[in-house]
């Protein structure tokens, strides 16, 4: 079977970057959200491991910053306790893109989790090729604390009918395949060819038979005798 790509050049794994501290808050509901919003910071909820929900605020700046990739690990510092968790869901305004809210998942060193990574094509096909990508991430089992950024498939000098499938995506180390083997990635199809000089010939007969048509049929009723 063989492989397209390369494993992915950069893990996601926490780091200083993904400290941050969390507050426990007691109250709820949407009136405390915006103003909790409005003093920059962010609603999360952290569950998961049978524990119990735990409702926290994030410093809103610093995760932003930290959610401009996907699949992250926090290393959250929850009153003097550490807890690492990744991001599950992110809740945004539909209109001015402001995070809302955050779902957070309880993980653990060495614990694997399955999570969707972004496939970023690599490389030019063929000439007079077009690519085709159906599926922009594969699903992977990974450690939680070493998630690939994404997976890199190559497609440099593939041909018309060349078809990449989740098979044949080469996975970074420790990494398995989730997604159905079978689901195609990328597709290389040739261009469409369109003689526009042939076209443009065929609209000017049609346009010339269409004013024939016409001119006859003038014609023909001004011979005709006037209806009594």
């Amino acid at each position: 079977m063989a492989e397209y790509g390369k494993a992915a050049k950069k893990v996601v794994d926490h780091n200083d970057d993904n400290k941050l501290n969390a507050e426990l808050r007691t109250e709820f509901g949407k009136g405390y959200a915006r103003r909790l919003r409005a003093a920059g910071k962010i609603p999360a909820v952290i569950y998961g491991h049978g524990t119990e929900p735990q409702h926290v605020a994030l410093p809103g700046h610093e995760v932003g910053l930290i959610l401009r990739k996907a699949n992250q690990v926090l290393e959250l510092d929850i009153a003097g306790k550490s807890q690492l968790a990744l991001v599950k869901d992110v809740q945004k305004d539909p209109v001015r893109q402001i995070i809302e809210h955050l779902d957070l998942v309880v993980v653990r060193k060495g614990e694997k989790v399955t999570v969707d990574i972004p496939v970023h094509l690599e490389g030019e096909s063929a000439p007079e090729t077009s690519v085709n990508q159906d599926a922009n991430t594969i699903s992977l089992e990974v450690e939680a604390t070493h998630i690939p950024e994404n997976v890199v498939v190559s497609i440099e000098g593939l041909r018309e009918g060349s078809m990449i499938y989740a098979k044949d995506v080469k996975l970074p180390s420790g990494a398995t395949l989730i997604t159905d083997p079978e689901v195609l990635i990328v597709g290389i199809t040739g261009e469409a060819q369109v003689d526009l000089g042939e076209e443009a010939e065929a609209e000017g007969a049609e346009g010339e038979t269409a004013e024939g048509e016409t001119a006859e049929g003038e014609s023909a009723d001004a011979d005709a005798p006037a209806a009594e």
